[in-house]
């Protein structure tokens, strides 16, 4: 049971490598005959862990509940993206965000929900070091666009340089994982090389600072979690 339980549990989520859009997609009727398939056995391992439980012990466990509305939900939404279909009405599967569901919360997988709930015990503690660096991120994308704004620079394409706050400020957060580096500071370079200055300053606070700071907080209190988590047949 148990390894059944996974395997569709692992064929429902790949389902969405093959729905549309896809890179290999599907027939919708192949996709959706397999979905339902998936649904149909959880269901059933509902069921049968239904009649060897407890009835009130069955429906005071909000991992059941979930499972229950998470087919709902996916049933629903299956029939409604069918009939627009029909119509040729383009929507959108929203029930696939459901389907990791299944994975945390069916009784085989206690490890998964150990590390799920240590995650989010975790998150609130983390929610300080990661109002500072975006403290800091506001702070130096005001910069950039003080120093910047007025110059009148463009970059390679041709775009106006650092004039818009909101864009400084994405442009400054993809330049923390130094994915566009150097690209991101060449027009002040080429206006100045001393307005490098402001980017290495930058890198250094946000990247190797701030993100050091960020993973060594995420790290200890996710071991903490971890350890003192309870780990009950019932969890």
């Amino acid at each position: 049971m148990r390894t059944a339980t996974y395997f569709f549990i692992f064929l429902n989520l790949s389902l969405a490598l093959f729905e549309e859009p896809a890179v290999y997609p599907l027939p919708f009727l192949a996709t959706s005959v397999l979905e339902v398939l998936c649904l149909l056995v959880f269901l059933g391992r509902l069921t049968h862990f239904a009649k060897v439980t407890l009835h009130n012990v069955f429906w005071k466990d909000t991992k059941n509940i979930c499972i229950m509305v998470a087919i709902l939900l996916s049933l629903t939404d299956l029939a409604i993206y069918g009939v627009l279909r029909l119509y040729d009405v383009r929507s959108i599967r929203w029930s696939r965000i459901v389907r990791p569901i299944f994975l945390i919360n069916f009784a085989e997988s206690r490890q998964i929900r150990r590390a799920f709930r240590s995650i989010r015990n975790t998150l609130p503690e983390i929610t300080y070091v990661f109002l500072l660096f975006m403290f800091s991120l506001l702070m130096f994308s005001l910069m950039a666009l003080k120093l910047f704004g007025e110059r009148s620079l463009q970059t390679a394409e041709g775009l106006p340089y650092f004039r818009n706050y909101l864009d400084i400020v994405f442009d400054l957060y993809v330049l923390v994982t130094t994915a566009n580096s150097p690209d991101v500071m060449m027009p002040a370079f080429d206006f100045s090389s001393w307005y490098t200055l402001f980017f290495i300053v930058f890198v250094i606070i946000n990247t190797y600072i701030f993100m050091s700071l960020f993973l060594a907080v995420v790290y200890n209190n996710y071991k903490k979690h971890l350890k003192v988590m309870p780990g009950g047949p019932c969890d």
